[in-house]
C-alpha cells in the first residue's frame, strides 16, 4: 500500500512536464547522465560544484562518513561532474555534514576547499591534488586553549583579509554538544571564529551573547551604512530556546558580540535552518529572512531591524533554510520553506508554504512526502517570469505484512497551474539533508541536477550505502539561476537582482 499526499495522485501520472517537455523515453534526458553508488558511508551534506580537473565541466564535492564518532577515509569525497568517477577523497575522525566553500590559496588557478563537521573537523583541501593543506584541531595545537571545547564546525563563510596575506579570511560557527542530554540546559556555549584560511589557525573567538550553544552556520552580508559587515547568527536547538542576532564583524573582531541586536527569541526551541538576505520592500536594503525551529518565518526589515512580517505554522519544526524565488506575479521576490510536522525527534509528514514576500500571506500549501531538512530550491523553468520549485520528496510503501519501504525522488511545484511533478526516477532509500544543486554543469545552457540519498529500503537515518545522480536534462536555462543550491547558487545565503523592481 502506497501513502503518498493528496497532490501526488492528480499530477504522477501526467503526459507533459509544465506543458513544454514530452513525459516520453528520451526527451527530458542527455545521454551524458550518470549514477554512482558509494557503499559504506552516507551524507548530510549538499553538493557543490568547482571545476577540479579543467576539463571545463563542474566536478561535485560533498562531506559523507559514518555513524557519529566513526572515522572514516571518504568523509569528503570529489566526483569527476562528466563520468562520475572519484576524483579524490579525504578521511575525517567523524561525520564531515557541511557544505563546502572554495577559494584558491594554492596559487594553482584550481579552488580549494574549505568543509566543516562534527568533532571539531573544519578541514582546508587541495582541490587538484585532494590533499589535506590543514585541520583545524592540529593547526591550533599550539595555542590551545583547555577552557574552550570545540564541536561542530558549520558552514564557513568568506571575510576580508584580516591579516594582510592577501586571501579572504574565514568566518565561521562552532558549538553543538552531541552528548547533552535533551532539555538539560547546561551545555556548553557556542561561538563565532575568525580563521586564517592560509594556515588555518584561529584568529579571533568571540562567545555567543547569550552563552548559549549554536547549530546556525552564519550569514555574512555587506552592511548598509558602512563598510563593516553585518552578521546573522542564532542560538539554541531542538529542546533548548535561544535567540537570533544581528552583529557586525568588528563584533567578532573585538571578540565581543554583546552589542548584537536582538531580533528574535524562543523561550522553548532555537534557531538552526541559515538565515537568507533580500530585499522585501524594495528600498535597495537586504532584509532578513530566517526560520525559528518551533515552525515560525521571519522577516525583518533590514534598515531599522523591525519585523516586517511573522508566519506561524502551528504543529511544525523547522531545521532547513528558507527559499527565495519569484513565486508570484510582481517584481518582490518570495519565501517557500518544508516544515516536519512534529515534536523533535517524532517528525512525520512534512508540510510547504509559499509566502508572498510583500504582504506575509500564505500564498500556497501543500503536504509531500516524509520529513527531510532538505531545502526546496528556485528556477523558472518554462521562461513565464515565475520560479518553479525543485525539491527532494521522501515517501514510503507499506506491503501485506505492513513492512515499510522507502523511496525518494525529486519534484517541481509549479504555481501558476497548481501542478506538482516528479522529474526523473523514484529511488530506494532515502535522503533526509542533503539539499541537490541545480545548474548548468557542462555550459550547455541545459539544466542539470545533482542529486544524492541514502541506498537503505528499511531505514532512513543510515550511513551504509548512497547513492549520487547527475539528471542532464533537456530543459533550457534562460536566466541567471539564483537559488540553486543550498544557502543559493552562490553559497551564501543573499538573493541579488540586478536592480530595485528588476527580476533578471
Amino acid at each position: 500500500m502506497y501513502i503518498p499526499s493528496q497532490s501526488y495522485f492528480c499530477t504522477i501520472y501526467k503526459m507533459a512536464i509544465l506543458g513544454f517537455i514530452c513525459w516520453a523515453p528520451g526527451a527530458l534526458f542527455a545521454q551524458n547522465s550518470w549514477s554512482v553508488s558509494l557503499p559504506g558511508v552516507g551524507t548530510f551534506s549538499s553538493p557543490r560544484i568547482a571545476d577540479l580537473n579543467r576539463d571545463g565541466i563542474g566536478d561535485i564535492i560533498m562531506g559523507a562518513g559514518r555513524d557519529e564518532f566513526k572515522a572514516c577515509d571518504s568523509a569528503v569525497i570529489a566526483l569527476d561532474g562528466k563520468t562520475g568517477e572519484l576524483l579524490w577523497h579525504v578521511s575525517a575522525q567523524d561525520q564531515v555534514f557541511g557544505s563546502a566553500a572554495f577559494q584558491d590559496i594554492t596559487g594553482d588557478s584550481v579552488t580549494d576547499i574549505f568543509i566543516g563537521g562534527r568533532s571539531a573537523e573544519l578541514i582546508a583541501i587541495n582541490g587538484a591534488k585532494g590533499s589535506v593543506i590543514w585541520r583545524f584541531l592540529p593547526a591550533n595545537e599550539a595555542t590551545k586553549d583547555d577552557s574552550i571545547r570545540w564541536f561542530n564546525f558549520y558552514n564557513p563563510q568568506f571575510i576580508p583579509d584580516q591579516n594582510g596575506d592577501g586571501l579572504k579570511d574565514i568566518l565561521v560557527s562552532n558549538g553543538g554538544d552531541v552528548l547533552a542530554a535533551p532539555h538539560d540546559p547546561n551545555r556548553p556555549p557556542g561561538y563565532l571564529l575568525i580563521i586564517n584560511a592560509q594556515n588555518g589557525e584561529l584568529l579571533k573567538k568571540a562567545l555567543m551573547p547569550d552563552q548559549k550553544e549554536t547549530y546556525m552556520s552564519v550569514t555574512v552580508s555587506p552592511g548598509p551604512n558602512s563598510t563593516d559587515q553585518e552578521i546573522l547568527f542564532g542560538t539554541g536547538g531542538e529542546t533548548i530556546g535561544g535567540n537570533f542576532y544581528l552583529g557586525y564583524l568588528s563584533d567578532v573582531i573585538l571578540e565581543d558580540l554583546s552589542n548584537a541586536h536582538l531580533l528574535h527569541q524562543s523561550s522553548d526551541k532555537g534557531y538552526i535552518g541559515p538565515s537568507a538576505r533580500v530585499d522585501l520592500n524594495q528600498d535597495g536594503i537586504l532584509d532578513i529572512v530566517t526560520n525559528s525551529v518551533n515552525g515560525r518565518l521571519l522577516a525583518f526589515d533590514g534598515q531599522n531591524h523591525h519585523k516586517l512580517w511573522e508566519v506561524e505554522v502551528p504543529g511544525t519544526e523547522s531545521y532547513s533554510s528558507v527559499t527565495i524565488g519569484y513565486f508570484t506575479p510582481d517584481t518582490i521576490p518570495d519565501v517557500f520553506v518544508s516544515y516536519g510536522k512534529g515534536i523533535w525527534p517524532n517528525l512525520g509528514w512534512n508540510l510547504q508554504i509559499m509566502v508572498n514576500g510583500e504582504t506575509g500571506k500564505v500564498a500556497f500549501t501543500d503536504s509531500l512526502g516524509f520529513y527531510q531538512n532538505t531545502t526546496p530550491l528556485a528556477v523558472d523553468l518554462n521562461n513565464d517570469g515565475l520560479d518553479e520549485i525543485l525539491m527532494s520528496v521522501n515517501f514510503q510503501e507499506i506491503d501485506e505484512l505492513y513492512q515499510k519501504f522507502f523511496y525518494n525522488s525529486f519534484f517541481v511545484i509549479e504555481f501558476k497551474s497548481g501542478d506538482i511533478i516528479q522529474i526523473g526516477e523514484k529511488y530506494e532509500g532515502n535522503n533526509l539533508s542533503s539539499t541537490p544543486w541545480i545548474g548548468d554543469l557542462d555550459g550547455d545552457q541545459l539544466l542539470d541536477i545533482i542529486y544524492c540519498h541514502g541506498n537503505n529500503l528499511r531505514h532512513t537515518y543510515t550511513f551504509d550505502g548512497m547513492s549520487l545522480h547527475r539528471i542532464a536534462t533537456q530543459i533550457p536555462i534562460y536566466k541567471k539561476i539564483k537559488w540553486g543550491a543550498y544557502q543559493g547558487s552562490n553559497y551564501d545565503g543573499i538573493f541579488r537582482n540586478n536592480g530595485t523592481g528588476s527580476k533578471d
